[in-house]
């Protein structure tokens, strides 16, 4: 997997990038759990299930058709409403969770090790990578990766990649999105200084 830090940032960023910094907080917070919440199958360990059972890590909910659920859940949440309530703004924000939540086991997807991703389940168990794998996979217990104080080779490597990878063009697109609002902003004030001198 990669690290929890960094499947929530995606929803912070993501937050940022659609909606601006002043969205309202529950975007935020529903934002990083639908981000985050599929690894609370890291249980499954403890449990005792297998890791490629389709209750196991990185299975029923990594899936595509959970993300899908819970989108429907963090939306009716954002939207004060119910899902019975459909209008454009829910379905703008099952679409905007959906892709969020999405993410997380697209980036499973990405790493070097462990298995892949049942993105079908519970349809089909079968797991998946992506063809490019630049990502570090993270250990569990995420502990691994520190040892006297400090990062191992292995931490230093992950955060690394997941720097590279993840961080460095979601803040791209953060900025770009930050300026274009900016822009926009400018150019609708100055379209509503004009129409005031003329009036």
């Amino acid at each position: 997997m990669a690290t929890p830090v960094t499947h929530g940032f995606v929803g912070l960023a993501a937050t940022a990038t659609v909606f601006g910094f002043r969205a309202p907080w529950r975007i935020w917070v529903l934002a990083v759990l639908c981000a985050t919440i599929p690894d609370v199958d890291v249980v499954s360990f403890r449990l005792g299930i297998p890791y490629g059972s389709l209750y196991g890590h990185r299975g029923l909910l990594h899936g595509l058709p959970f993300a899908a659920l819970v989108s429907v859940l963090a939306a009716a949440a954002a939207h004060g409403r119910g899902p019975g309530a459909l209008g454009r703004r829910f379905l703008a924000l099952w679409g905007f969770f959906f892709a969020v939540a999405a993410s997380h086991g697209l980036l499973d997807a990405m790493t070097d090790g462990g298995l892949g991703v049942a993105f079908f389940a519970p349809v089909s168990s079968e797991r998946f990578f992506l063809p490019v794998r630049p990502l570090v996979v993270s250990p569990i217990p995420i502990s691994r990766l520190l040892s006297g104080g400090g990062l191992t080779e292995w931490g230093r490597r992950l955060v690394r990649s997941e720097l590279i990878w993840v961080w460095s063009p979601a803040t791209v697109l953060l900025v770009a999105a930050a300026a274009i609002r900016r822009v926009r902003r400018a150019q609708t004030g100055e379209r509503a200084t004009r129409r005031a001198c003329r009036g």
